[in-house]
């Protein structure tokens, strides 16, 4: 996918990450920290389809990205780049998004791809008890079905990502 500036508001709270010099990251990535290093939801390491991160199914896999959720990429790592980058881990983005109803609040995680792994830029709605899978919320509903929704992120390494109500 291309770069894609797609913060729109709020502070981004920004921090500047590690990337290996063989991970391809793009602006507007939804990235995670494995280990000591950022790499994109969607990192498939030996090119067979399966993501990094996958692990049974889409909700045990978008748990292990919850846990390991950084934030949006602000920034790109071209392949053989070793330049750090700087990561988003707060702030309303504009992502991509199954064609759906969103209420406010709702909890979102990154959507499957046609195999198994996670899209890089894109989200879906998971159950509001899925705190566990959520790596941010609806900031604006939208009433009749659309591809793309305001979504306030929140980083779990770095906020503790988006909680559960009292």
């Amino acid at each position: 996918m291309a770069d894609n500036m797609r913060w729109r508001y709020g502070d981004t709270n920004p921090v500047v990450a590690p990337v290996d010099s063989a991970t391809v990251i793009e602006i507007g990535d939804l990235v995670y920290l494995d280990t000591d290093d950022a790499k994109p939801a969607g990192q498939d390491t030996n090119g067979d389809g399966t993501g990094d991160l996958w692990n049974t199914n889409l909700a045990t896999t978008q748990e292990a990205f919850h846990d390991k959720f950084l934030g949006v990429a602000m920034q790109r790592s071209r392949a053989g780049d070793t330049d750090p980058i700087r990561v988003a881990t707060t702030g309303v983005f504009e992502l991509d998004c199954v064609s759906a109803t969103y209420e406010l609040g709702t909890l979102v995680s990154p959507d499957q791809t046609g195999g198994n792994n996670l899209r890089n830029q894109q989200v879906r709605s998971v159950t509001s008890t899925q705190h566990n899978l959520a790596v941010g919320r609806v900031a604006k509903r939208l009433g009749s079905a659309g591809t793309r929704a305001l979504i306030d992120i929140q980083s779990t390494v770095m906020t503790g990502g988006a909680q559960a109500m009292a």
